[in-house]
């Protein structure tokens, strides 16, 4: 029988924290939430590896690096209402309930929204909720949030989510550039947001995210 409790401690000492990831709030949530339970079966032996795990219908699971190093970022703190956008099967989401006061996040695809709350629920979550509906529209009836997070990269993120992020408050992209990638935290002033650089990361691009193309006639 695996046990992945060993191999969430050696996730977090391999991974996490030689990446300059040290925040107690953080390294607690990604030693509770299990990791495997949130990847379809045939993929729970790859749960921990070092990269980023494509579980299906365009959704991905960070790498256990790449998600810490935004979740420090952001300076997330107990008070907070964040926004999970494109959240697969509800990994990210688990992690963020357990540092924030409540987490929304948004799916596109009804089945895959109930599949998260499901397992959401399993775990004994219940300051999270998942939505349905167009990911590049976030979810205004529940604004503002203090935090908002992509789970994937993007090209460009709409005004329609930037507007409800809370003024104060903290957005995480990972931005496609060519083949690399940046991720650059916003933050949001007066309604503006000034993006910053954090690390060097990539992901494969979510869709509602992407630059459309103008045609001059």
């Amino acid at each position: 029988m695996t046990d992945y409790t060993t191999r969430r401690t050696m996730m977090v000492d391999t991974q996490v924290r030689p990446s300059d990831v040290t925040k107690f709030p953080i390294i607690d949530a990604m030693l509770a939430v299990p990791r495997e339970q949130f990847v379809p079966d045939n993929l729970r032996e790859a749960a921990y590896v070092g990269e980023n795990i494509d579980i299906g219908g365009g959704r991905t699971v960070l790498e256990p690096r790449t998600l810490g190093k935004m979740l420090d970022a952001l300076d997330i703190q107990p008070g907070h209402v964040a926004l999970d956008l494109a959240c697969g099967m509800g990994y990210s989401t688990a992690v963020l309930a357990h540092m924030c006061e409540f987490v929304v996040a948004v799916e596109d695809n009804e089945a895959r929204a109930e599949e998260a709350q499901t397992l959401l629920s399993a775990q004994g979550i219940d300051n999270a909720a998942v939505m349905t509906g167009p990911l590049a529209e976030g979810s205004a009836k529940s604004g503002p949030f203090d935090i908002i997070m992509v789970q994937g990269a993007v090209e460009t993120v709409p005004d329609a989510v930037l507007a409800q992020l809370r003024d104060g408050g903290r957005i995480a992209c990972i931005f496609a550039e060519g083949s690399l990638g940046v991720v650059r935290v916003g933050h949001k002033l007066d309604g503006v947001v000034n993006w910053r650089f954090a690390f060097n990361a990539s992901a494969p691009l979510v869709a509602g995210f992407t630059k459309t193309t103008e045609f001059a006639l």
